[in-house]
């Protein structure tokens, strides 16, 4: 089985961030790689803003947090980040034509040793593997938002993919903490998504219908499941940058009206805004103390 010891993370936004932390905090030595000095610039105040939910959530102590920040490093050159990689954990935007664009660059510079994956929420990893140069060596390693406190880690290989590598990463999840969750074939979102996307989508075109409120949506659902939040609560979680590229792709897909005008919604009033989810403090509701955390929401 391959030994993995350094990891790259390409893509420094809210998950890359947190997946190489992550992992630094674990042991690993690990390298953050995104296309300039700004995007850098803005992982480093994001993995900031995670310390004090590792300190509470986790109880870890500031000593252990500072010897996992010296572990990570930062590099606007893809050729440089890979150059010693064990494995490459791929976090960039969810566009199946810059993902592909990545992959034909990568494989030109990457150690022959180096393991692929991909953290897509939403594209299979067969159709990027022949962009990858080694399919056999490429699979899916999909995370979810503050992985700290949600740790599981999907894995979803092609039928191209070697089965000691599938095990590799199989172990390299329960080793940074993660709950190893190994699936037997190919699927459109994994487990996760698969059951969450059609809840935020529901969500997402009762708002864009004009059938209630945003407040009212998150409400009905809480009281009805005893759920802690609602799909525009999730929605903020898991970032309205990534829920755009998302959405805006099965719009287009599906030529779905409703789901294009909540799209466009979404880029217009919240994203140019900077209104971003949790991330930024603001997105449907307001950080950190959102009002359906408030004692009186659900009265």
């Amino acid at each position: 089985m391959t030994t993995i010891k350094k990891i790259t993370v390409a893509g420094s936004g809210v998950l890359g961030s947190q997946i190489a932390f992550q992992s630094a905090l674990h042991g690993y030595d690990v390298t953050i790689y995104d296309i300039n000095g700004e995007a850098i610039e803005k992982s480093k105040k994001l993995i900031d803003t995670f310390l004090p939910r590792y300190k509470s959530d986790l109880q870890i102590s500031s000593e252990k947090l500072e010897e996992a920040y010296q572990k990570l490093q930062f590099s606007i050159s893809l050729q440089e980040a890979v150059s010693e990689a064990d494995l490459l954990i791929e976090a960039i935007p969810e566009s199946i034509g810059i993902k592909k664009e990545f992959y034909r660059n990568l494989s030109k510079i990457a150690p022959a040793k180096t393991i692929f994956t991909t953290n897509t929420s939403t594209l299979l990893p067969s159709l990027l593997m022949d962009e990858t140069g080694r399919p056999e060596k490429f699979l899916a390693l999909h995370f979810a938002n503050e992985i700290w406190k949600h740790n599981t880690a999907e894995i979803m290989g092609t039928e191209k993919t070697n089965p000691e590598v599938f095990e590799t990463l199989v172990e390299f999840a329960k080793s940074i903490g993660m709950i190893a969750l190994p699936l037997k074939k190919e699927q459109p979102g994994y487990i996760l998504n698969t059951l969450l996307v059609p809840l935020l989508s529901s969500g997402i075109l009762l708002y864009a219908k004009g059938v209630a409120d945003i407040e009212t949506i998150d409400k009905t659902w809480m009281l009805g499941t005893g759920s802690p939040i609602g799909p525009f609560g999730i929605l903020d979680v898991v970032g309205l940058g990534t829920v755009y590229h998302i959405f805006k792709t099965e719009a287009e897909r599906t030529g779905n009206e409703e789901k294009m005008k909540f799209v466009n919604v979404l880029k217009n009033q919240f994203i140019d805004a900077g209104k971003l989810g949790v991330s930024s403090g603001e997105g449907f509701y307001k950080y950190p103390n959102p009002t359906f955390q408030g004692k009186g929401f659900l009265k």
